[in-house]
């Protein structure tokens, strides 16, 4: 115990001793703590997934693919070409297709000739067409002449909901001479020969150019004409056509058609309401139309009423087509009407006296044919069918001097029909194509031929680009005389046509233009009626100038 605390004793002052050392030294130096250590951090190693590669697995379903398709129209109905008796067509070069253009010319036969053309509106909501056109023609023979005159507006207008109307208002005026008078040494005046014809009409016409929500399509239409003459006693005719077509589409390959006509003359052959005929047709289309990529078939029937009689047509055809859509068959049995008026066996026969009836012609037509094309620019097409003609017009000339013709009916004759087309085209370069009609007329009832008919018919046209602004134009118009009646009452065959015509178009400028046309080149001194010697070789030449935007040649 005395021990110990002599030890502390003698720590005690030490400890002490060391402070007061401690105390004493320089504090001037910053107080610093150096630690020396050779840890260091690291983080524990995160586990790697590792990712291998398999092969996909073969998806064998069809992908399953909507289309939104619109309607689209079915294919209308064959609309057989009428069996008429028509005038000759007066050879023309086509107009330069310019929005606004003056084509004038002179010539040997043709004194003068000019035609002109304008155009109004933006192309995109409306447009408007005026168009006018006169000639003056003399023959080489006494009163062989005749003249035209016509003007014409016409527009369109698109209006909302996908609907459009368009209509048409016109005036012609044609004088005709009643030159083919035997014999002649006759001596007539001028006023005693001059035939005027003048025809007011209008025509509108509305539709809805996209189906509707219910693949509804309708496109009503309104024709109205006044048609009269100069002789005396003065005749005049009015002519009402009203239409109404509506057709209803069922998906993508059915669709039914309802049309219902009314078609309605008023003939004045004295020009006074005591005296006048009626002739009104009415029909009524209920047809089941079916159409696929291979197969068209049209089935329906067609009630009608002549002036009160009625009468059921067939309206059955269809067409069959390769896949390839490069050949066609075609079968059906049709019937329709060709109206009896003056305005149309006028249009047919301009030295017609006044018809004393106006019928309408009934026909039926039973046909196979078909169509197609070899490549991309040579077309085809042939048919060969059987018709039943009711109330078919005749021509024959009158018993005195012959100069007019009169219009008689034939109850009931048939027709055995050929018919064949071909067509080449090569772009704007160069085009071809010809048309063969061959009638043989049998079985008629009360007449011994078919008088004024022609039984074979050749029209061929071609248009070829020769230079960069020159083009070659040719027409041909051949046929077999038609049969005529005597003044004994026998029949004889007319003169045989052959008609060939040639002309040169080329560009001076760009806005002038020069033409030259050669007609009946052989001189052929042909009767399309008997005792009316047609044109012989004449020369039409002359120049268009145009303005505007061209259309297109």
């Amino acid at each position: 115990m005395i021990r110990t605390k002599h030890i502390l004793l003698f720590i005690v002052p030490c400890m002490m001793c060391f402070a007061s050392v401690v105390r004493a030294q320089d504090t001037s130096k910053k107080r610093t703590i150096d630690i020396t250590s050779t840890f260091k951090p690291v983080l524990k190693e995160t586990a790697k997934i590792n990712f291998s590669a398999s092969a996909p697995v073969a998806d064998t379903s069809h992908a399953k693919l909507n289309y939104n398709i619109p309607v689209q129209n079915l294919i209308f109905s064959y609309q057989p070409a009428e069996l008429n008796p028509v005038a000759l067509q007066i050879d023309s070069i086509n107009a330069w297709d310019y929005s606004n253009y003056i084509k004038a010319g002179i010539g040997t036969v043709h004194q003068p000739y000019i035609q002109a053309g304008f155009s109004f509106g933006n192309d995109k909501n409306s447009y408007f067409n005026v168009f006018a056109n006169h000639y003056t023609s003399k023959g080489d023979l006494p009163f062989q002449k005749n003249s035209h005159t016509s003007i014409g507006v016409n527009g369109t207008m698109r209006l909302p909901n996908n609907n459009e109307v368009d209509g048409k208002l016109a005036f012609k005026s044609e004088d005709y001479y009643f030159y083919g008078y035997k014999p002649d040494s006759l001596k007539f005046t001028k006023e005693q020969l001059l035939q005027r014809f003048q025809t007011f009409e209008g025509k509108v016409n509305f539709r809805n150019t996209v189906p509707t929500e219910y693949g509804l399509t309708y496109n009503p239409n309104l024709y109205v004409s006044v048609f009269s003459n100069n002789r005396d006693p003065k005749a005049t005719e009015a002519n009402t056509v009203l239409n109404l077509p509506l057709q209803k589409t069922f998906g993508r390959s059915f669709g039914f058609n309802l049309e219902l006509t009314a078609d309605l003359t008023n003939y004045r052959p004295t020009g006074s309401t005591s005296h006048s005929i009626t002739n009104n047709l009415y029909l009524i289309k209920p047809t089941l139309l079916m159409k696929t990529p291979n197969v068209f078939l049209n089935a329906g029937i067609i009630p009608s009423w002549d002036r009160k009689d009625f009468t059921l047509l067939p309206n059955i055809l269809g067409e069959f087509t390769t896949g390839d859509q490069r050949f066609t068959i075609q079968a059906g049995w049709i019937g329709y009407y060709n109206k009896g008026s003056y305005q149309r066996f006028a249009d047919q026969n301009p030295w017609i006296t006044l018809p004393d009836s106006l019928r309408n012609t009934r026909v039926q037509e039973r046909y196979f044919g078909f169509k197609g094309s070899i490549n991309n620019h040579f077309n085809y097409s042939g048919k060969v069918g059987f018709n039943i003609y009711k109330n078919m017009p005749l021509f024959v000339n009158d018993n005195g001097d012959g100069k007019t013709f009169l219009t008689i009916y034939e109850p009931s004759m048939e027709a055995l029909n050929l018919h064949a087309e071909v067509a080449y085209t090569q772009g704007e370069e160069f085009s071809a194509s010809a048309k063969l009609e061959f009638n043989q007329f049998t079985n008629l009832e009360r007449e011994k031929k078919a008088w004024g008919l022609i039984p074979l018919e050749l029209d061929a046209s071609l248009k070829w680009r020769l230079m960069k602004d020159l083009w070659l134009r040719g027409d041909l118009f051949a046929w077999d005389g038609p049969q005529y009646r005597g003044k004994n009452g026998d029949a004889y065959k007319g003169t045989t046509g052959f008609d060939l015509s040639t002309g040169l178009e080329f560009r001076i400028t760009k806005q002038l233009n020069l033409w030259l046309q050669l007609n009946n080149i052989f001189n052929n001194k042909y009767e399309r009626w008997h005792q009316y010697q047609a044109y012989g070789f004449n020369i039409l030449g002359g120049v268009v100038f145009s303005f505007g935007e061209k259309k297109g040649h």
